[in-house]
């Protein structure tokens, strides 16, 4: 799998969401896109991701 831009292994089929949890993302503050889509973050539960699959990840950093 390709995330932002460099190869990752995955072990097997996942969910989106399990993914995200499993890397220290917080669904509040990102934004995927999945093969070329933005998705929903209502999709990223039922979404399961692959070997195949090219993700990117944009986190929001708040500031002042």
């Amino acid at each position: 799998m390709i995330i932002n831009g460099e190869k990752k292994e995955i072990p097997h089929p996942i969910s989106l969401l399990e993914f995200l949890q499993q890397e220290g993302f917080q669904k509040e503050r990102i934004a995927v896109e999945l093969n070329g889509e933005i998705l929903p973050k209502s999709e990223y539960d039922s979404t399961v991701i692959q070997e195949k699959d090219r993700l990117e990840i944009v986190s929001f950093v708040g500031g002042g």
